[in-house]
């Protein structure tokens, strides 16, 4: 311990130059043991810092203080136990005024010390190299050398004969010996040792011999022909390598494959090195057939053949084919002229051995009632399009070669008119674990031959299609992996009878399935208050997968549970009902088949608020009210002058009356009126008359009309007025300092015209002021009368010499009418009030007893019905 510290008081004189350092640098020490290293600060962090600052961290964690240990000022040490990191940093910080430097880190790595090699091999390539490699054995997650040696055994034992050449060194597990440096010797044997920090290992010395583990070059070929005149033959040429071991025996095989099999043969031939050129005849092959032939050669003694030479190709004697093509044929529909094409394709049967090479095909037709039309195409190909019109045709095809032709095969093509049989009842298909597998059965038993076609439902082109022909059987099985996963067939058979091709029975089939690639989109079509139309398209057929077997709504509305109903794959859309009314949906679909199901896309609708019943419930409603009003509206237009003479009957002008002679107009000569303008001339107020009320205030609206009520019968004649003066009044009218006295009649029985209104004045209100009757040459309606009321509160007082008279004033007046519903008729009661500006005697003075109307005489005959008015005077309030 005391060296070691004087050691570390060494290094930390030697670091001072350097800012700070991390011993031992880039460990590597045995797993799960302890590590230790060491931080070494230089000069340049003293005296404000020294090793009491510094802190560890492994990785990015910080190592616990009770593992550190402070050396001296400038070294302190850090120990990990149980390191079990493949491979960790360990980093040296310091810590000053609560911030972190990094100052140096290393790399540390664990592992294993190294096992014994073992399982020792060899390959000699003779005068090229020699290889040798091994197992190392569990992995030491260490740097790891290993060096292979090259010892002879000899009676002495193991010895080294040339430590330089005879060794090398790997870091993997193999090692070559290049020549030179590879002499022949059968007493070699051979030894591997494993070394790293942690240790080494060495293996036993394994004897091996040179011979045993000798591999050759690949031999040669030279040639490979066939023997004019000798069929089914073929002669094989080929060259010895000349880097081998001397005098020795070897072995060759000769591999050889016609290029319609994949199948090969092999044949041995026995040689010796020093043989360099060797030859062997091929026989028992196909006539008209080519060959692919291969050569590898091995020593008597090596366990190690080499490579197969390059192939190289040759043909046998022709021979004219011997089996016929098999034909078929897919027939377009006729065009409008009668005229169609055939697709014709073929393809040589699997004869064994095989027909030979074929040259071309030779396609012979012509029409069934006319063989001297025979037409002859040649192609290379193995399909071929014939245009041919409406009638039967056969047709022939044989292949050909340098020496004849096949048979012919013959089919019978059926004109456009001709209805073929139906014999195929029903088929059905099935698949095991290799074998796709065809039913069908037949309803004539007499039919011993069929063609099974198939191709994609995709597929377009009829030269993609395939065929195959089946004798005596209804049952037809086929290898899987001809069929594509997931995609669709469509399957036929065909019955053949003699030269004729029977009505084909065609279904679809998947191999294997799997669940739809994508989903139906949904759409909404009819969409109501409570129920919608859920709508999609069908998946499209590269995207199914298999057969769709039901379709599944699913739809959830805002907030709620998720519901759905399922369908069949025939149907494309689909009513949702018991919906909510105003309510956001969301909906989407899946399609399934027997593998599973995939959905489509979400979609949202909205259910309307009112459906089409509603808006009918509400739009007959409103429409018949409409036509209701509109009718009314056109009936008040049209009847508008019967309605007005009902609801606002006209009022007539009593000054044009003649039932009675207006009072006003038999006195409008007396001579105390004349001076007074009767016509665009203002009336002085000063002149004046007013008639007494024939009533108290407070009941003679009452009696007036219980009066006229009682009474209106008896008047009899409207015209013959009679104005009885039961008293006599002087009335004293100023107008301009002239006085005119007249007699008044207390009681005034008049029988009034219909459209005569009248006016009667208190004796109460005649005590106070002069009053006279308005003089007017044209009695008006009330109407024109309150006018001219209004127009006289603007006449002036001309009369300025008597001071003690007191003038009424008619802008004191209000008037205030009365709707009477006692009256049969228009009847209105009206009342001037007393304006305040009167005199107080004016007001105070007790009325008189009102005097009874005489009783009302009837109107007559074709007169208008009569109109009421009464003038009353109250006091304004």
């Amino acid at each position: 311990m005391l060296c070691l510290d004087k050691w570390w008081e060494e290094l930390a004189d030697e670091k001072s130059i350097r800012d700070a350092d991390i011993f031992p640098s880039s460990p590597e020490i045995e797993r799960g043991s302890t590590l230790k290293l060491f931080c070494v600060l230089g000069k340049h962090y003293t005296p404000q810092r020294n090793a009491s600052h510094i802190i560890w961290k492994l990785n990015h964690e910080l190592i616990a203080q009770e593992n550190y240990n402070i050396v001296n000022e400038t070294v302190s040490s850090v120990i990990i136990h149980n390191f079990t990191y493949n491979k960790a940093h360990v980093k040296c910080f310091i810590k000053y005024l609560g911030k972190e430097q990094l100052l140096v880190h290393t790399e540390v790595k664990s592992g294993f010390p190294p096992d014994t090699p073992g399982n020792i091999s060899c390959i000699y390539y003779f005068n090229v190299e020699l290889t040798c490699n091994w197992t190392s054995g569990r992995e030491t997650n260490l740097t790891t050398t290993y060096t292979l040696y090259r010892k002879i055994k000899n009676t002495q034992g193991l010895i080294l004969p040339d430590p330089e050449h005879s060794s090398c060194r790997s870091k993997t597990e193999s090692c070559s010996f290049r020549h030179p440096n590879i002499p022949f010797s059968n007493s070699f044997c051979f030894q591997v040792k494993a070394q790293n920090v942690l240790g080494e290992a060495i293996s036993e010395c394994v004897p091996i011999a040179m011979e045993s583990i000798e591999k050759f070059e690949p031999p040669e070929i030279l040639s490979v022909k066939k023997i004019a005149g000798i069929k089914q033959l073929l002669t094989v040429t080929w060259k010895i390598p000349e880097d081998i071991i001397p005098a020795q025996y070897l072995n060759c095989q000769v591999r050889y494959r016609n290029l319609y099999s994949n199948s090969s043969e092999i044949d041995n031939v026995a040689v010796t090195s020093e043989e360099k050129v060797v030859s062997l005849n091929l026989t028992g092959l196909w006539d008209s057939t080519e060959y692919s032939v291969a050569v590898r050669c091995i020593g008597v003694e090596s366990k190690f053949w080499s490579e197969w030479c390059r192939e190289k190709t040759a043909s046998t004697e022709d021979k004219a084919p011997s089996g016929k093509v098999d034909l078929w044929r897919i027939i377009e529909s006729s065009h409008p002229t009668g005229n169609r094409r055939v697709h014709l394709m073929w393809k040589l049967l699997g004869n064994i051995p095989h027909p030979g090479r074929i040259l071309g095909y030779k396609i012979q037709y012509f029409p069934e009632n006319n063989a001297a039309l025979q037409m002859t195409k040649i192609t290379t190909n193995n399909k071929i399009v014939l245009p041919l019109k409406e009638e039967a045709y056969i047709i022939s095809v044989t292949a050909y070669n340098s020496a004849g032709n096949s048979p012919a095969a013959v089919l019978r093509i059926p004109s456009t008119d001709e209805k073929p049989p139906e014999i195929i009842e029903t088929v059905r298909t099935f698949t095991t674990n290799e074998e796709m597998i065809v039913e069908w059965i037949a309803s004539e038993p007499e039919v011993t031959e069929y063609v099974v076609e198939w191709y994609e439902e995709l597929e377009t082109d009829p030269f993609s299609r395939s065929w195959h022909y089946i004798s005596n059987s209804t049952k037809w099985k086929a290898n899987k992996k001809i069929f594509k996963p997931f995609v669709c067939y469509n399957i036929s058979v065909y019955p053949l009878y003699g030269n004729k091709v029977a009505a084909p029975y065609s279904i679809q089939t998947y191999v294997q399935e799997k669940e739809p690639s994508e989903g139906p989109v949904a759409d909404t079509d009819v969409l109501g208050k409570n129920e919608v139309v859920i709508k999609w398209e069908e998946i499209s057929k590269d995207k199914r997968n298999g057969f769709i077997t039901n379709y599944t709504i699913f739809y959830k509305p805002e907030g709620g549970k998720e519901l759905n109903e399922t369908v069949n794959s025939d149907v494309l859309h689909h009513r949702l009902k018991s919906l909510q009314a105003n309510t956001q949906y969301t909906v989407y679909i899946m399609a399934s088949n027997r593998a599973g199901g995939t959905s489509g896309e979400q979609k949202t609708f909205k259910t309307l608020k009112f459906n089409k019943e509603d808006i009918i419930l509400i739009a007959i409603p409103v429409g018949l009210s409409m036509f209701f009003l509109l009718g009314l509206w056109i009936t008040c237009i049209l009847k508008k002058h019967t309605f007005k003479k009902v609801c606002w009957p006209d009022i007539p002008n009593p000054a044009e009356s003649v039932a009675v002679e207006w009072p006003l107009d038999a006195s409008m000569n007396n001579s105390f009126l004349k001076g007074v303008t009767y016509e665009d001339k203002t009336l002085g107020l000063e002149d004046l008359n007013v008639l007494e009320d024939c009533f108290p205030e407070e009941d003679h609206e009452g009696l007036l009309l219980m009066n006229c009520e009682n009474h209106v019968s008896e008047c009899t004649d409207t015209n013959a007025t009679a104005v009885q003066n039961t008293s006599e009044h002087k009335i004293t009218l100023l107008n301009r300092e002239k006085k005119i006295q007249y007699n008044e009649e207390h009681e005034v029985a008049k029988c009034l015209s219909p459209s005569m209104p009248y006016v009667i004045t208190g004796e109460d209100f005649r005590s106070q002021m002069h009053s006279a009757l308005i003089p007017a040459k044209k009695i008006q309606p009330i109407e024109m009368l309150e006018d001219n009321l209004r127009e006289t509160q603007q006449i002036s007082v001309k009369n300025e010499e008597s001071d003690n008279e007191e003038v009424l004033k008619l802008e004191d007046f209000s008037e205030k009418t009365l709707f009477n519903p006692y009256l049969r008729n228009s009847v209105k009661t009206r009342e001037f009030l007393i304006s305040e500006n009167l005199p107080e005697h004016s007001k105070n003075e007790p009325k008189k007893q009102p005097t009874v109307l005489p009783a009302f005489q009837q109107n007559a005959v074709g007169q208008s019905y009569v109109t009421l008015d009464m003038v009353g005077l109250a006091t304004a309030h």
